[in-house]
C-alpha cells in the first residue's frame, strides 16, 4: 500500500507557474509509474502527465510543450512543473501511482488560473 500527499497548488494568473509535488510513503518499492490527473468541474478526472520507473513520460496533448513531469531517483517524489497556465487548466489535481498493491490517490490539490 502506497500513501500519497501533494502539495503545490494556488491561484495563478494566465502565463504564469506552478510547481505541484507529491511524496509517496508506504510500499514504494511497489510502485511501477507515477503520475498526475486533473479533475475540473462537471468533467471527468483525466491523465495529465505519467512517468514510469524507467523514465518514460507521456502527457496530454493539452499540455505538451507546456508542462513537465520528473521523479527524484529514490522514486518516492514526483513533480508537476506547470508553465504557461491557461484558466481552462483549472482543477483539482491528484497523485497517482500504479504498482503492485493496484492504484493509490493523493487527497488533490486546488490548481486555479485566473485574472
Amino acid at each position: 500500500q502506497v500513501q500519497l500527499v501533494e502539495s503545490g497548488g494556488g491561484l495563478v494568473q494566465p502565463g504564469g507557474s506552478l510547481r505541484l509535488s507529491c511524496v509517496a510513503s508506504g510500499s514504494i518499492f511497489s510502485i511501477n509509474a507515477m503520475g498526475w490527473y486533473r479533475q475540473a468541474p462537471g468533467k471527468q478526472r483525466e491523465l495529465v502527465a505519467r512517468i514510469t520507473i524507467g523514465g518514460t513520460t507521456t502527457y496530454l496533448d493539452s499540455v505538451k510543450g507546456r508542462f513537465t513531469i520528473s521523479r527524484d531517483n529514490a522514486g518516492n517524489w514526483v513533480y508537476l512543473q506547470m508553465n504557461s497556465l491557461k484558466p481552462e487548466d483549472t482543477a483539482v489535481y491528484y497523485c497517482n501511482t500504479e504498482g503492485y498493491y493496484g492504484r493509490s490517490w493523493g487527497q488533490g490539490t486546488q490548481v486555479t488560473v485566473s485574472s
